[in-house]
């Protein structure tokens, strides 16, 4: 990629927030335990029953510990988060299917951020207002926007611990520690963001076929190109959506499983 279509590319990715300058920049972006009591010398009864005290006692700590172990990786890891599309391809009727699998060791922050949206229906009705094919799939602001205004406190950043590769899932922000509720899918492998501070925070584990039928017909958007318009996304939400950009795929549910 030459010098003048990286800057092309890198100052076509923003977020905006309606009540701040608008900015351009970057969207930053078991074991198994198993336990073995083998007693061929139980002498007495009395031995007996220590043995066999013992033994559950063993059996209960073990199913403790891989409990513990078991909760402790999906700590690590996060959830999955499925998520119903609906108007793939622009189209009322088509549904598909994306699962997101949040990773608390690459990004704890974010990913809290983003597991919380979920407790709370966030993202239902939320449309993909950007998508640029091999690029990313951009959403993450309500269609309410009483709601959306709620989110309006940012979040610090996170270290990047890994690349922004094809299926990986990160906040778009206006800028350092400005994480609020935006959120894009990388479509191609956009390693460059990686330098410039763009923390993934999980990663799609099922329905990157979906994702890649998300309407993509409006391009780029206001002002760089006649897509929707952050600003007014912001003010009005799904009530602009709906009626300028009724073709927006969006999500219906989102829930863990």
């Amino acid at each position: 990629m030459n010098i003048l279509r990286t800057l092309l590319v890198v100052s076509s990715i923003f977020a905006v927030d309606a009540f701040a300058p608008v900015q351009q920049s970057t969207a930053r972006l078991s074991s198994q335990l198993n336990v073995a009591h083998d007693d061929q010398h139980i002498v007495n009864r009395r031995d007996a029953g220590i043995k066999t005290a013992a033994i559950a006692a063993s059996g209960v700590l073990a199913g403790l510990q891989v409990n513990t172990l078991q909760a402790g990786a999906e700590d690590a890891e996060g959830r999955l988060i499925e998520f119903t599309v609906e108007n793939l391809g622009g189209e009322a009727g088509n549904t598909g299917k994306v699962v997101i699998r949040l990773r608390k060791d690459w990004a704890p922050i974010g990913a809290e951020r983003f597991e919380k949206l979920t407790e709370i229906g966030f993202w239902d009705e939320a449309r993909a207002f950007r998508v640029l094919p091999n690029f990313i799939v951009q959403f993450g602001i309500n269609g309410d926007p009483t709601k959306q205004a709620l989110w309006r406190k940012s979040i610090p950043d996170d270290p990047v611990k890994v690349s922004n590769k094809r299926g990986t899932v990160t906040f778009a922000t206006a800028g350092p520690n400005t994480r609020t509720t935006q959120i894009f899918i990388n479509t191609g492998n956009n390693v460059f963001l990686d330098r410039q501070g763009f923390s993934p925070i999980g990663e799609v584990v099922e329905g990157m076929d979906v994702v890649e039928k998300f309407y993509s017909g409006y391009g780029e958007g206001a002002p760089s190109g006649k897509g929707p318009n952050q600003g007014m996304i912001q003010a009005k939400g799904n009530e602009y959506l709906t009626k300028s950009f009724p073709k927006l795929s969006y999500f219906s549910s989102a829930k863990f499983i």
